[in-house]
């Protein structure tokens, strides 16, 4: 019922503000980039009521929506949500471990199942986004349910888990849960998976809309937004990796699962705010009954010979079929879906059929989605290492000397030189890579998407040799019968930094390249299938553990991750994913060569429209 209420009120906000806009006298539709904000002056010569010509000056105000400001707001927001999902998601292991006493393989496991879900919702979301809701609303019903679950799990641990007060803290024992208490645990973790993942891809998506495409500099504008959006969410998870996850690692769970319940109000107060002003492209509709559609017309017409590409059938005009979609110039990739747009003697009988005839665009809509596919298939197990720093890395980290002095340091605390790597190598590639490799190449983007993945995956399997090596001598500095090695903590900083090294070229190359190649129908699809391959790097993670437990520990043989990791052999588990990373990059080396951008038509209109903005700009 809440969640029903905000939505009208939301839809409310937002066709006031539609209203407000398209009453607004505005002669020409300008993003804000383009005209610099001060009043246009224009000069019209009327005849009054004698005959005679006279000069009268009309004032229009250029409204602004969009833009960098309003996409800088939705960086904030991106922050502070991720500030509050990773407040609960960084020490999530520990708490499994500590709090409800589970063994070390099954925390990892639970962990990996839970960041998948959070990742395998933001296709629900792209879903609704794309289809039926738009961007504004989808990300605002799910930054409510994120803000809901904090809260639930807020109460859940003050009522039901943290018994005795401050127990949890690697010293201090916790007494067994209730199952009342269990319970409201899992539903509150999960409710702030569905909502962080489904705000997750449609944010980004919603923050490139602010750029209009019609704008010459828009794709340059995009890509820097991209490369802040990675930069604000690891800003974001900072300040949980340090400060949180040294209060929820000394018995202070509830107190940081408030603070992650305050940022996620405020970063959907501020989400609020920006309403009235935003950049909005409406929704396209449900994309897959016009998938559906090609694949069947396709079947349907087997025996056809496909016509040639300009016999193929597309609506006439500069717009295409698919409401709010430019239109997709014809490719020669799976020839056998253009039997789709081939008429024939039955075509031009009676009405068209959908189901029967599709139009160029759509055939080519339904050709990305197929392109893509075996480019984020190479892309999983590339996220089997980065689903790591938050399950097995802090398990090995909490057996490593980790005091300075007095002080403790969390072992999850330790991923703050990932995001710190992510802080410095984003500065290092725009400033420095960038520029270098566009002079070298000649590309003004230095490298493309598909290159810069590949170096991802290059690093990643560095990564995973480095956390292989730390652990090899952190077992040669075990003493018998104690639990932790006497090898200090800081061993584990070169993988962290790789890790971090490897999202600056995987995940923000992985977010420009399936948000530009996806089609205007799918955008926040495109989005998706990034967060999506983590989820599925989590779930994979999850079943080698199970594999390599099944296999390994069998006899008297403990297997390579038991609860007891001094007994077991962890590093040949990292050097497992390091060869599974090897293998995968040369499939998608072969993936990347054979792949063809997309092809969008650039229409006279836009042509002219392109001229005319270039020509202002040299003005202003």
């Amino acid at each position: 019922m809440v969640l029903l209420i905000f939505k009208w009120f939301l839809q409310k906000k937002l066709s006031m503000a539609a209203i407000e806009y398209s009453t607004n006298e505005i002669a020409i539709k300008v993003n804000e980039e383009i005209i610099s904000p001060r009043q246009v002056e224009t000069v019209n010569e009327n005849e009054n009521t004698d005959g005679k010509k006279i000069k009268t000056r009309n004032y229009l105000i250029k409204k602004k929506s969009g833009g960098w400001r309003f996409a800088s707001l939705l960086l904030v927001n991106q922050g502070l949500a991720t500030l509050a999902f990773f407040g609960v998601g960084v020490n999530l292991v520990l708490f499994l471990t500590r709090v409800l006493d589970q063994e070390n393989a099954d925390a990892a496991n639970n962990v990996s199942k839970w960041t998948g879900t959070v990742y395998l919702c933001s296709l629900l979301g792209a879903f609704l986004s794309d289809s039926y809701w738009g961007r504004y609303l989808t990300c605002a019903v799910f930054q409510l349910i994120l803000v809901l679950g904090l809260g639930l799990l807020s109460l859940a641990s003050w009522l039901f888990l943290i018994n005795p007060a401050g127990c949890g803290d690697g010293i201090k024992l916790c007494k067994p849960s209730s199952s009342i208490g269990v319970g409201i645990f899992y539903l509150s973790i999960y409710l702030i998976a569905f909502g962080y993942g489904g705000h997750q891809p449609t944010i980004a998506t919603f923050g490139a809309d602010q750029f209009d495409d019609s704008h010459p500099n828009a794709a340059d504008s995009k890509a820097t937004f991209f490369c802040y959006f990675y930069f604000a969410l690891n800003v974001g998870s900072l300040f949980s990796n340090t400060i949180l996850v040294y209060y929820e690692d000394s018995g202070k769970w509830t107190l940081g699962f408030l603070v992650s319940l305050g940022s996620a109000i405020i970063a959907l107060l501020l989400y609020l705010l920006g309403t009235s002003r935003y950049r909005y492209i409406k929704p396209c509709g449900n994309p897959l009954p016009r998938v559906g559609q090609v694949f069947l017309a396709a079947y349907r017409k087997w025996d056809v010979v496909p016509a040639t590409a300009d016999a193929l059938y597309e609506v006439e005009g500069t717009e295409s079929a698919i409401k709010g979609s430019r239109k997709i110039l014809h490719s020669d990739d799976f020839k056998f879906l253009d039997k789709a747009a081939t008429i024939t003697q039955n075509d031009l009988c009676g009405p068209k059929d959908p189901w029967r005839l599709c139009t160029v665009t759509q055939v080519e809509e339904a050709k990305c989605v197929l392109k893509m596919l075996p480019i984020w298939l190479c892309t999983i197990i590339y996220s089997v290492i980065f689903t790591q720093m938050a399950s097995l890395f802090v398990e090995q980290g909490d057996v490593m000397a980790s005091k300075l002095g007095d002080f403790h340091l969390p072992a999850a605390s330790m991923s703050a030189f990932d995001i710190c790597s992510v802080l410095i190598c984003t500065g290092i590639y725009r400033q420095i890579l960038v520029p270098l490799a566009g002079r070298l190449s000649g590309n003004p983007k230095g490298l493309t998407e598909l290159q810069r993945m590949g170096i991802g995956l290059i690093i990643g399997m560095i990564a995973m040799f480095a956390a292989g090596v730390t652990e090899i001598q952190r077992l040669k500095f075990v003493t018998p019968g104690e639990k932790k090695s006497s090898l200090s903590i800081f061993w584990q900083i070169p993988q962290y930094v790789f890790v971090g090294a490897s999202e600056v070229f995987m995940y923000v190359g992985q977010l420009e390249f399936f948000n530009g190649q996806a089609p205007d129908g799918i955008k926040s699809f495109g989005s998706s299938l990034c967060m999506a391959s983590i989820s599925l790097g989590n779930y994979v993670s999850s079943l080698l553990v199970n594999m390599v437990m099944g296999i390994t520990a069998r006899g008297d043989s403990p297997g390579w991750i038991p609860a007891d990791l001094n007994a077991g052999h962890m590093d040949r588990f990292y050097f497992l994913i390091a060869g599974l990373t090897a293998l995968d990059f040369i499939i998608y080396v072969f993936c990347a060569k054979w792949y063809k951008c997309i092809n969008l038509d650039i229409s006279e209109k836009e042509i002219q429209l392109e001229e005319q903005q270039k020509q202002m700009l040299g003005k202003v």
